[in-house]
Formats: C-alpha cells, sequence, structure tokens
C-alpha cells in the first residue's frame, strides 16, 4: 500500500481524498496556489506545498511543478482528483517515468477515450450501442453537409477534445450547418487547440444517465449503478440523484451490462463512468466515458454505503476489485452549490463568506472546503460545496434536501441555495419528469 499520497488538486475533492487517506493510515500531501493558502484542504493535509500563483496553468496545471512537489515529499502516489490534470495523458505518463503512481487511468487509456471518435468506434467495437453518427471525424464542411442529410436533421456538431460542453452545436436545419461548424471548431480551438469534429444524430428530450464503474489490472469490472444527471444548465450538470426516477430494472440491468461491457473490453483500471443519453422510449446511447472521479461520486457512495475514494487507491496498489454489481438500496439526490447568483442569470459571486451555518442531522451529507471568513478567489470553479440527503425514498430525500436548503445559510457572497430550493418545489421536478432541456423552461421567482 501506498505510504504517502500526493492530491493534485483543490478545494473540497482534495479534502475527500485527504479524508479517505487519513482513514486508511495513509499520509497526505496537499499542493495550493497562492489564492488557496487559507483553503482547508491545505490545513488538513499532513504536508502542504506552494506549487505556484494563482492562474491554473502557473499552478494547478503545471506539471513540473506538482512533480516536483511529489518528490521533495516522497510521495509514491498521486490522485488528481477530478477537472485539471485528472484527464491529462501526458501528465499520467510522466507520473509513470517518476515512479509515481498515477491514482486513475493510464495515458493510453486517456487517449483511446478521451478522444470523442475514438472513443466511439471503440464502443461500436466493443458491442455498446452508440448515437447513430460519424465512423470517425469530419475532415471537411462538405462531409459534414453529406452525412447530415443522410441521417436526416436534426444533428448535433462535437468537438473530438470537447467537454463541459464546449465545441458542440444542435443543428435544425441545413441552413444552420455552416454557421455551427464554425462556431463549433472555432470554440474547440480556443479552449482545446483542436478543432476536429465528428457528428452524431441529435436525441430529443433525453436523459442524461451515467453508470459507474470500477476496474482493476486483472481486467475485471462491475458497475455501482446509475446516477441521473439531466438537471443542467448549459451542459453543466446542477443536480444528481440516484436511482434515475426513469429507470427500471431491465433498463438498470442492460445499461449496467454495457457499461461493464465497455470497461473490461478496453480493460480499464480504475473508477470511471460510462454516459449515456436515454431516449422517451427508454432506449439508451453511449455518449462518452470519464476516466476520473466523478463529482457527483457521493451520491453512489451514500445509496450502496460504498467508498469509491478508498477503492481507487486500492485499485491502483493492485487489489483486485470484488467483481460484484450493485444495486442502489436507498435514494439520495446532490445538489451542487456555486458561488453564483441564480438571479442574475448565474452570474460568479466570489468574495468573503461572511457568515456560513451547514445544515445537519440524519441522512444529510455536506462536502465542502469553505467556512465562515474564507474569501473565494475568482481563479477557479465556482462550485463552493455539494450538499447531499439520502433516504428511504425519493419523496423523502426531496423533503429532506427542502429542509436542509433552509438550514443552509452563507451570507457575503451569492450561491445557488435558492435555485435549489425552487428546483425542490417545481411539480415537474418532484415527479420526476425532466429532461436535458428541463433548465429551458425554468424560471427563477423573485
Amino acid at each position: 500500500m501506498f505510504k504517502k499520497i500526493l492530491i493534485a488538486n483543490r478545494g473540497e475533492i482534495a479534502l475527500r481524498v485527504i479524508r479517505t487517506c487519513k482513514e486508511m493510515g495513509i499520509k497526505s500531501v496537499a499542493v495550493y496556489s497562492t489564492a488557496d493558502a487559507d483553503s482547508l484542504h491545505v490545513k488538513f493535509a499532513d504536508e502542504a506545498v506552494c506549487i505556484g500563483p494563482a492562474p491554473s496553468s502557473e499552478s494547478y496545471l503545471k506539471i513540473s511543478n506538482i512533480i516536483s512537489a511529489a518528490e521533495i515529499t516522497n510521495a509514491d502516489a498521486i490522485h488528481p482528483g477530478y477537472g485539471f490534470l485528472s484527464e491529462n495523458a501526458k501528465f499520467s505518463k510522466i507520473c509513470e517515468e517518476h515512479n509515481i503512481k498515477f491514482i486513475g487511468a493510464s495515458a493510453e487509456m486517456i487517449n483511446r477515450m478521451g478522444d470523442k471518435a475514438s472513443a466511439r468506434a471503440t464502443m461500436i467495437e466493443a458491442g455498446v450501442p452508440v448515437v447513430p453518427g460519424s465512423d470517425g471525424v469530419l475532415d471537411t464542411y462538405e462531409d459534414a453537409e453529406k452525412l447530415a442529410e443522410e441521417m436526416g436533421y436534426p444533428v448535433m456538431l462535437k468537438a473530438t477534445s470537447g467537454g463541459g460542453g464546449k465545441g458542440m452545436r444542435a443543428v435544425w436545419e441545413q441552413e444552420s450547418l455552416r454557421k455551427g461548424w464554425d462556431d463549433a471548431r472555432q470554440e474547440s480551438m480556443a479552449s482545446f487547440n483542436d478543432d476536429t469534429m465528428y457528428m452524431e444524430k441529435l436525441i430529443q428530450e433525453p436523459r442524461h444517465i451515467e453508470i459507474q464503474v470500477v476496474g482493476d489490472s486483472y481486467g475485471k469490472a462491475c458497475h455501482l449503478s446509475e446516477r441521473d444527471c439531466s438537471v443542467q444548465r448549459r451542459h453543466q450538470k446542477l443536480t444528481e440523484e440516484v436511482p434515475s426516477p426513469f429507470m427500471t430494472k431491465k433498463l438498470r440491468k442492460d445499461m449496467g451490462e454495457a457499461a461493464v461491457k465497455a470497461a473490461e473490453y478496453i480493460k480499464y483500471e480504475g473508477a470511471g463512468t460510462v454516459e449515456f443519453l436515454v431516449d422517451k422510449h427508454r432506449n439508451f446511447y453511449f455518449m462518452e466515458m470519464n476516466t476520473r472521479i466523478q463529482v457527483e461520486h457521493p451520491i453512489t457512495e451514500q445509496v450502496i454505503d460504498f467508498d469509491l475514494i478508498r477503492e481507487q487507491i486500492l485499485v491502483a496498489a493492485g487489489v483486485p476489485i470484488s467483481g460484484k454489481n450493485y444495486e442502489p438500496k436507498l435514494h439520495s439526490i446532490e445538489c451542487r452549490i456555486n458561488a453564483e447568483d441564480p438571479h442574475n442569470g448565474f452570474r460568479p459571486s466570489p468574495g468573503r463568506i461572511e457568515t456560513l451555518h451547514a445544515p445537519g442531522g440524519h441522512g444529510v451529507r455536506l462536502d465542502t472546503h469553505v467556512y465562515a471568513g474564507y474569501s473565494i478567489p475568482p481563479n477557479y470553479d465556482s462550485m463552493i460545496a455539494k450538499l447531499i440527503t439520502t433516504a428511504q425514498t425519493r419523496e423523502e430525500a426531496i423533503n429532506k434536501m427542502k429542509r436542509a436548503l433552509d438550514e443552509f445559510v452563507i451570507e457575503g457572497i451569492k450561491t445557488t441555495i435558492p435555485f435549489h430550493r425552487q428546483l425542490m418545489d417545481n411539480p415537474d421536478y418532484v415527479a420526476g419528469n425532466y429532461t436535458t432541456k428541463f433548465m429551458e423552461d425554468f424560471e427563477m421567482q423573485a
């Protein structure tokens, strides 16, 4: 087992990993930028190393600084969390070259699944259902025009290196294809330095349902049930739940088997997520695979009583998985609490937290790195907490979330707590009647 793990991340996920390290008797090393000197992950790690100034490019994304921090602290493993370098093949490879275990996917696996066109081709080989579309990248606009005509509109243009909704354009008619093509390529080049594109048939009124998988170094994989992530704004998830209110036993069985087939086909090692679009007839299609831990992993942990970070560490250390597939025993909901003003177009709201009262009680979990007196820097993602409630039924989990949100007081900045409180009263959400288009019709009340 590892003696010391460096966490190449910040905020709540860094603190989350540190907690499991402590429970496993493993020393932890926090890295931080100058903007994060007062963050809780820095305070609770066994050691902490400043790796640069506030900009991510000069700190959390600067591989040389992170490797140097690992070497001077004698860390024998690095946990990348999510975001930043978690799906960076170059970083994974450099860790391997420095004899430091990367607690995540190999460089080969990241490259294979990180490129959307390559991942799609791989899933076709594995026999996993995919959305009808191009067999690879589209070399020219004329290729895109021809394929769209063959498939029929609407279509979705996607950047092969895309993520977070960037480099994606829905095109409903031929007259809009050229603009969608140019805009998506331009955005992808600016965000990922790569403007290669592919195309899929646009699935209307879909649900975004993902399957959590874990694979070991012996070629075995299992799934840990699903998460419904359909409530999104601009392709960014706002709240998630498990089990999905749209799920049936047969659909879970079929999707679970497809996800395990995908993981075992590529001999996937570590925790990963196979993401699907599910249409209104419950046909499901592979969308992408995330080769890392997800923001929403706590709801899976809650419903099956399972520490996913611990499992990541064990698998990385060569421990085989049990091979058991899991079904949710309870119902769990996660609300992402962001430093944003939901009454003003979700505009970011960094600044000093003057007052903070955390909710508690049975079935309430709060993952956060902030506290009263903490100043939220403007340099990073606006998520400052994840509020999770767990109960016997969905109705009870919603009612528990309402109560927890009412107790959750943050003053000094704007947060998305009011949005989530209104969401929990929305009739369609309460009925489980939502798709990825849900937020298009949602209006905040004053």
